[in-house]
């Protein structure tokens, strides 16, 4: 008969249980999960959480009352060093136990119990935030997005079309074309040579001269009527005709 019995004894004397549960916490906080009966780890749990509630504060006393329990200091440090940052902003509950089934030999009822914070399947997924967003004619995000790019637009759009720089631009463009000098400068060296009377009259009287001298006019007349009109070609050529 279980008369005034608050917890599960595990069939154990104090000082077995005891180790028995300290050996377990020892093991859980240096692989973070392990495979039990379903009472053990009930048992484990009530043992464990509140040594890691203590492993929060990270001071030379709690390190002491932590120690006391393991005996160890290879699982006081992983505890202090690793484990107590993680579940900083966790207010209890660091463990959690998934029923596996029972055992084949004893029938027994087997689980496995783990840190929460340690089991990346079973964290809540935090979802990114949607921007929210007002439904109606009047929309002032909308609004001021749109003021905004013009503000941008006519900023850089600005100079580009001032009428200083457009002035200036044209001016820098079409002042060395039309200015006067220049143009008149351009013209004469242009038509100068063209134009000059010394080269017109050598260049006419060199073309012209050859063509033109009577001495050049006589000869060329005299070779091509000699031999047309010579007495004794003429009459050589009636005699072959009357034969």
């Amino acid at each position: 008969m279980r008369h005034g019995k608050k917890f599960n004894h595990l069939s154990r004397s104090a000082a077995s249980r005891k180790a028995l549960l300290t050996n377990l916490a020892k093991v859980l906080v240096l692989h973070k999960r392990i495979n039990t009966t379903l009472a053990k780890a009930k048992a484990l749990r009530k043992f464990v959480e509140p040594i890691l509630t203590k492993a929060k504060q990270d001071n030379t006393h709690a390190r002491r009352v932590v120690f006391s329990y393991f005996q160890d200091k290879v699982p006081v440090k992983e505890l202090f060093d690793n484990i107590a940052p993680k579940i900083a902003d966790r207010p209890g509950g660091y463990t959690r136990i998934i029923r596996l089934g029972n055992r084949l030999g004893d029938n027994a009822e087997m689980c496995m119990i783990e840190l929460v914070d340690y089991n990346e399947l079973f964290q809540k997924r935090t979802k990114p935030e949607k921007e929210k967003t007002r439904r109606g004619r009047g929309k002032k995000g909308d609004m001021a997005k749109e003021t905004a790019t013009h503000a941008t637009l006519h900023e850089e759009v600005a100079p580009a079309l001032t009428p200083e720089a457009s002035i200036k631009g044209s001016e820098e463009e079409v002042a060395p074309a039309l200015t006067p000098e220049a143009s008149t400068k351009g013209s004469e060296e242009e038509v100068a040579p063209a134009l000059t009377p010394e080269a017109s009259t050598k260049g006419s009287e060199e073309e012209v001269a050859p063509a033109l001298t009577p001495e050049a006019s006589t000869k060329e007349s005299e070779e091509e009527v000699a031999p047309a009109l010579t007495p004794e070609a003429s009459t050589k050529e009636s005699k072959e005709e009357g034969e």
